[in-house]
């Protein structure tokens, strides 16, 4: 084990200081250069690897299963292949465009799939010496993030024809770590619920339960979740504003990481708010998270946001678990505090929790604290706070709502919300985010160093990391999931808790089963019987 995890010799003043000035900068409508986030000496984890995707922890020897079906590799597991001559990229996308091929007419996890220029890529990255674990890996992208020369919509009418001239940052760093961009997923219309028209009608579903379009797949990173799910795509990236990497994940079985607020460069991302929108992966497990997030995470001079943050961490190793005597520990002790009432109950959601609480505290390391919420929480977490949001979506849109509203199909009650909010309540707003910032970082975490989750709305509007998990099953065989937040930057603490979980159980490597043969390869008419939003829904269920 190396040194101490980032966490918290961190000084919390100056997080707090960089999150006003951010408001600030929102509440001017300029991007300007915020205060630096320094750390106190000695409390790095060894910064980081002249290529850190190399690093030897990154390659995992696959499952008896996963040598028999290349798409249930991981990274870590299909680039272990790689690296030893025993799968080419090229294997691996066509298995994966097969998948697409038989079974995405009933998922939809997809707008878009670039099947040739995959396949261009695989042969490219054969040819090529390796860049790391994510050398020839195959990856799908939310439809949100630019792609160079390949359409970028948004799910939306007003992006319907916008081709980008680059890659977003988080994409361009992934292509090159050697990942391989199998096409551009379906999301919520402009990143706000789950993936429908931009009329409303319901198109992706849950991969666990693909004949029922009423069982919610998590939105509005709805294709990338499913994608993974479905084994459509080794892993994929999202964007979260209010628990659009989370939610699907926890919907689908799946390792969803929400980076601290500029730990990923949002740059070449379309908008939705600017104080709160946060790139990161949708992962089948926490050592795959930790990969593809070391390939996105730095400072980008495009995305101000990014910049003067302490250095990325050694994440590969922190999701490596650790193991004394057979028996696995934490990398770090760690305090985990436990809500009131976050277990409480007799429901499939409680029982989970209870036995995912008990699991958590035989692993040697762990430390069960019970935590009050800091005062006011309700209101300073409620809807009228988290509502203040909405200006930061409607400015940059004004023009277009200025001139047809239609333009926004379903989603643009949120956007009317935003453009008639007034400045004192969006002052005040602010305002309310820092007194909720100041008494998180001073009061909850001065009893625990993580903290379960039940919603992930207050992380968000405090651009605090969060990271999901699967922790059990319905009685129906639907994931159940928790969310873990963290301390800011503390992305390595995170995943060093959740990689000893899932060293120690095995819901996440449960898969769907594929859907009814009869309706294999056949593309589902998004109107044919699919549940509908109205404008009045979305308006409430918007992230």
């Amino acid at each position: 084990m190396t040194g101490q995890p980032l966490d918290r010799s961190l000084d919390r003043r100056a997080f707090l200081a960089r999150a006003a000035a951010l408001a600030t900068a929102t509440a001017a409508g300029a991007a300007v250069a915020l205060p630096p986030v320094a750390t106190a000496a000695g409390s790095t984890t060894g910064g980081r690897r002249k290529n850190p995707l190399d690093h030897p922890d990154a390659y995992v020897r696959p499952r008896p299963e996963a040598f028999a079906d290349p798409t249930e590799l991981t990274i870590a597991e299909a680039g272990w292949l790689i690296r030893a001559g025993r799968l080419t990229p090229e294997q691996l996308v066509e298995a994966y465009l097969d998948r697409i091929g038989a079974y995405d007419g009933v998922y939809q996890a997809f707008n878009l799939v670039l099947a040739d220029a995959a396949r261009a890529a695989a042969r490219d990255a054969a040819r090529r010496p390796r860049r790391g674990v994510l050398h020839g890996i195959p990856l799908a992208i939310k439809d949100n993030y630019y792609t160079e020369g390949v359409r970028t919509t948004a799910n939306s009418f007003l992006f319907a024809d916008f081709v980008p001239p680059h890659d977003a940052t988080a994409v361009a760093r992934l292509k090159a770590g050697g990942a391989i961009v199998l096409g551009k997923t379906q999301m919520g219309p402009l990143a706000t619920t789950r993936a429908t028209t931009p009329a409303g009608v319901v198109t992706t579903v849950n991969a666990w339960a693909p004949t029922n379009p009423n069982t919610d797949p998590g939105g509005s990173s709805t294709g990338t979740a499913t994608a993974v799910a479905g084994r459509m795509a080794t892993s994929g990236i999202g964007t979260q504003t209010g628990g659009s990497i989370t939610a699907p994940s926890n919907a689908q079985n799946l390792t969803g990481l929400k980076p601290t607020m500029g730990r990923v460069s949002a740059a070449g991302v379309i908008p939705l708010t600017y104080t709160r929108d946060h790139p990161g992966p949708l992962a089948r497990d926490a050592k795959d998270a930790a990969i593809m997030l070391t390939a996105m995470a730095g400072g980008d001079p495009a995305d101000p946001r990014s910049e003067g943050l302490p250095d990325v961490p050694d994440l590969i190793e922190a999701a490596t678990p650790v193991r004394r005597g057979g028996r696995v520990r934490l990398r770090w002790n760690t305090r985990v505090g436990v809500l009131p009432t976050f277990a409480s109950g007799t429901s499939a959601t409680a029982l989970a929790r209870q036995a995912y609480l008990a699991q958590l505290a035989e692993i040697p390391g762990v430390t069960l604290v019970d935590v009050p919420l800091p005062e006011g929480w309700s209101q300073l977490t409620g809807g009228t706070f988290n509502n203040v949001r909405l200006p930061e979506r409607s400015e940059p849109f004004m023009p277009y709502l200025r001139t047809d509203l239609r333009a926004f199909g379903v989603s643009v009650t949120s956007w009317l919300q935003g453009a008639l909010m007034g400045g004192n309540e969006f002052i005040t707003g602010q305002r309310a985010k820092l007194l909720l910032l100041e008494r998180v970082l001073d009061e909850l975490f001065d009893a625990c160093d993580v903290v379960v989750q039940t919603d992930p709305v207050p992380f968000d509007i405090l651009g605090l990391p969060e990271i999901a998990f699967p922790i059990g099953a319905t009685a129906a065989g639907l994931p159940i999931g928790t969310i873990l937040g963290g301390l800011p930057y503390a992305e390595d603490r995170l995943l060093s808790v959740v990689a000893a979980y899932q060293a120690v159980t095995d819901w996440h490597l449960r898969r769907p089963a594929d859907p009814p043969a009869a309706l294999a390869g056949a593309r589902r008419a998004p109107s044919e019987a699919a549940p509908r939003l109205t404008a009045e829904q979305v308006a409430e269920l918007t992230q």
